[in-house]
């Protein structure tokens, strides 16, 4: 499908009623007929079940449950060094901040300061730093992770389009991230601030962190924050900071520090929480 026909889509798609309806069936409770819809899904996305820690599909109550389901303990081990990889998915980009600008797909440049709300201050703390950008299937494990220890500073819900977010998309909508809504979770950790962007796609019906529950249960229309002071609340490595209910992107920001990432790490590869997904000085 070309570029010029897959941004069309993406404009013309009533996307405020589809996210209302579809986020009412995903939270419906329907005993036999919510199986049914979850048996479908799991069929049609061929999602790998046996890693949960509830294989048994009746075990659900409605889609969202099932959505955001636990895996076993011993499922996703954590790397013992290293920034850890946030969630399941595949790298869409990773790489170097030149200045500003964050490379989207080939051909497309976005600047951090418009996906940080605006936020010029912010924006500056991650000048020449990294980042990861790490796209959800509908088929993986969507709870997120910490990539390292940090205390939360500030979160920011950020109204925007619930474009989808998959890498065909990517290529053909610029400045995709900064115009979809997203919630931007900002941390201090050893080696100074970083940030988790958790950005909503298409019938995502809700972006939820697990010390606010569901950030965005009404779409005001207007930017919120919410700032946290020492020592509110701090997340150690590898532990949930969050999950989708319905799937999306994860970007993560680093300042400019010694970081390098794995040589294997090119866009489309598959990735697994708990990986290493950079290294750090002497790591």
């Amino acid at each position: 499908m070309s570029c010029r026909l897959l941004t069309l889509l993406a404009l013309l798609t009533p996307q405020k009623p589809l996210t209302i309806a579809l986020g009412w069936v995903a939270r419906w409770r329907a005993g036999k007929l919510s199986t049914a819809l979850i048996r479908w899904f799991v069929q049609r996305y061929q999602v790998d079940m046996t890693q949960a820690q509830h294989p048994d599909l009746s075990h659900y109550a409605c889609f969202n449950d099932f959505f955001t389901r636990a895996l076993r303990p011993e499922a996703r081990p954590l790397a013992p060094t290293g920034l850890l990889c946030p969630v399941d998915g595949t790298v869409s980009q990773c790489g170097r901040i030149e200045g500003r600008t964050i490379l989207q797909a080939k051909g497309h440049l976005y600047d951090s300061k418009a996906l940080l709300a605006g936020d010029r201050a912010l924006a500056t703390q991650f000048e020449n730093g990294f980042f990861a950008t790490l796209y959800l299937s509908p088929r993986d494990y969507h709870r997120i992770h910490m990539p390292c220890d940090g205390r939360l500073t500030r979160m920011i819900h950020v109204p925007g389009r619930l474009y989808s977010v998959n890498p065909a998309t990517a290529e053909c909508i610029p400045s995709l991230f900064a115009h979809n809504e997203r919630v931007v979770c900002v941390f201090e950790g050893e080696r100074g601030t970083f940030a988790m962007v958790l950005v909503g796609a298409t019938i995502v019906g809700s972006i939820a962190t697990v010390w606010h529950g569901v950030v965005n249960p009404i779409r005001p229309g207007t930017v919120r924050q919410w700032h946290y002071p020492k020592p509110t609340v701090t997340l150690r490595r590898g532990e949930e900071m969050g999950r989708f209910l319905l799937g999306s992107t994860v970007i993560v920001l680093f300042p400019a520090v010694p970081l390098q990432f794995p040589g294997a790490w090119q866009p489309g590869r598959p990735v697994r929480m708990g990986e290493v997904l950079a290294t750090v000085g002497n790591q």
